[in-house]
């Protein structure tokens, strides 16, 4: 299936490893432009490098956070610069959820605030940001990564940023669809990535079990059996990038290969 995707121009933030960089090569091979965002130069330009290797098509880095609204845009207008516009926002920024559970009376406010600073707050700068570029071609799509976090309890961090994120993903939905652009929201759940060895090995040694045996308990969470990679996560945002996926806007699209006994519609 061709998916429409040469000539667009993408920015994916938090794009230098994990999902983020998955979605940046999907995008590129897909014929996209590419600009990949996160904070640290010396790792977002070596995925900026692999991903151009892929690629037929343009691909930039630009160092920027997204808790900063003069970085978000400045980094927009040097995307600008350097692909001449923004079709695409994908975004994927976020602190690391180390799924702390945080009871009444050690609850880290400011933790908590600099999670929604760069995962809420720095996706609604951005797409602030981006808006007028689509509204002016008509067209553009806005994919925002959460998290499956937002149907469970366990972290009040990871439940109450994903939601939140959903939520704004509904209200910018409503309100651009007239103009050409649908927003959506990603689910993934727990998601194969570089993090994975390191988190495994860590459960392991506080459960005092093998690390085999935590994987297995891993994959047994999931309806296929096995976690999702961070490359089939891509496949579902690339999808949702191109003109072909008009019908979905507003929605909620959980990719972490199902969870059992659970019902949702």
């Amino acid at each position: 299936m061709d998916l429409e995707l040469s000539g667009k121009q993408a920015i994916v933030t938090g794009g230098s490893k994990g999902i983020g960089l998955a979605i940046g090569r999907a995008l590129a091979a897909e014929g996209a432009d590419v600009a990949l965002v996160a904070r640290d130069s010396a790792t977002l330009e070596a995925a900026r490098e692999t991903v151009a290797s892929q690629a037929g098509g343009k691909v930039i880095a630009v160092a920027a956070d997204t808790g900063s609204d003069a970085d978000v845009r400045r980094m927009v207008a040097a995307v600008v610069a350097g692909l001449g516009g923004a079709d695409i926002l994908v975004n994927c920024a976020a602190r690391p959820n180390t799924g702390a559970v945080y009871g009444l009376d050690d609850f880290d406010e400011q933790d908590f605030n600099d999670h929604l600073n760069v995962k809420l707050l720095g996706a609604l700068r951005t797409a602030r940001a981006v808006a007028p570029l689509m509204r002016e071609n008509g067209w553009g799509r806005i994919i925002n990564i959460s998290g499956l976090a937002a149907r469970a309890t366990g972290s009040v961090t990871g439940a109450v940023r994903n939601i939140a994120v959903a939520a704004m993903t509904k209200n910018l939905a409503d309100e651009l669809g007239k103009d050409g652009i649908n927003v959506t929201v990603v689910h993934p759940g727990m998601t194969v990535t570089e993090r994975i060895p390191g988190l495994v090995a860590d459960r392991a040694k506080a459960l005092g079990v093998s690390e085999d045996e935590v994987r297995r308990k891993l994959d047994a969470g999931t309806a296929i059996g096995r976690l999702v990679t961070a490359e089939e996560v891509a496949d579902v945002v690339a999808f949702l990038a191109s003109p072909k996926s008009v019908g979905i806007n507003g929605d909620a699209i959980p990719v972490g290969g199902g969870v059992p006994g659970s019902v949702y519609y």
